[in-house]
């Protein structure tokens, strides 16, 4: 008997990711509300997921879809802040949390069982000068971090209030395909097309960066396992940490990727945490998660998608490789 899986975000990096794995699932029937049920990426899976029309600050609407849906499982996905443009500092608390609340209230109203996945973020956390795990405390001024560490908080407590079962999932930095906007990796990619200098941070900071399709299949390790209620929270990334511009270096040129890269033009942003980085050891035990893919062969998919006219190689895809 197939579940019925409610996930939003659908047109976004990681929940269309997400769509494209449970596609071919038999065991899910997936619903997807999204506000824009034209664009390419949704039209590409309309015969294999049901996308609705809506906006997550309607709540009438959002009420029912959960009654007329009745989803055994929520992915909660959808986010303001992560993908530029970014909406003003209120506008993004006001979405991040108001419209997770509501969606968290409207799951309570279903069966007992119902499990609520929420996809936070790594930026949540206070900065640690090492590989952070779950028990770490939750602290920042980072906008976006603060949103999803306020989502974050309130989830847990509504949860022990009425006794649901909530999964907390807090993915470090991630690229592949359908990434875009003001991104890292996509906006290398545009440079190299066009030619011109990209400006960038001196990337000294020290990121975890994984493969999207990798963080889209610790989800689905959280859809198929068996603990019954109560509250997890699981980090999900690379588990490795090197500054960022070694990052970037090499995989432009594992992909033979040129580009003029201005290192040290841009400043970091005054509330990013210099050292962030996913301690994954929690994920491997629990679920039997690890990535498996590596980052230049995610970038590499993603050329394929947004700058074709590069005809890059395709690198080694396993994980450990970049």
């Amino acid at each position: 008997m197939q579940r019925k899986v409610l996930i939003t975000g659908g047109s976004g990096t990681l929940g269309y990711n997400l769509l494209r794995l449970l596609a071919d699932d038999e065991r899910y029937q997936v619903v997807a509300p999204v506000r824009d049920t034209q664009s390419a990426g949704v039209r590409a899976l309309a015969d294999k997921v049901q996308f609705i029309e809506h906006d997550l600050s309607d709540a009438i609407h959002t009420a029912q879809i959960f009654e007329r849906v009745n989803p055994a499982i929520v992915v909660h996905c959808a986010a303001s802040g992560l993908r530029p443009p970014r909406s003003s500092w209120f506008d993004l608390m006001q979405f991040n949390v108001v419209s997770t609340m509501r969606l968290f209230q409207m799951n309570c109203r279903l069966d007992q069982a119902s499990h609520f996945i929420y996809v936070s973020t790594g930026l949540v956390y206070r900065e640690q000068a090492r590989p952070i795990t779950e028990d770490d405390p939750i602290e920042t001024l980072h906008p976006y971090g603060a949103s999803k560490a306020a989502s974050d908080a309130m989830l847990q407590a509504a949860a022990a209030e009425f006794k649901r079962r909530l999964t907390i999932l807090r993915p470090f930095a991630f690229t592949g395909p359908h990434d875009g906007g003001r991104r890292l990796f996509p906006l290398i990619l545009e440079a190299a097309v066009s030619g011109r200098q990209l400006g960038l941070t001196a990337g000294t900071q020290v990121r975890d960066f994984c493969s999207v399709r990798d963080i889209a299949d610790g989800i689905l390790r959280v859809m198929e396992s068996k603990q019954g209620s109560g509250i997890e929270k699981f980090n999900l990334g690379s588990g490795l940490s090197q500054p960022l511009r070694n990052v970037i270096e090499q995989v432009c040129d594992q992909l033979q990727i040129r580009v003029d890269l201005a290192f040290g033009d841009l400043p970091m942003h005054p509330y990013e945490p210099h050292y962030s980085v996913a301690n994954i050891s929690h994920a491997e035990r629990v679920l039997g998660w690890k990535p498996r893919t590596s980052l230049a062969y995610s970038v590499w998919e993603l050329a394929r998608e947004i700058a074709p006219s590069l005809n890059l190689r395709p690198p080694e895809r396993e994980f450990g490789t970049l």
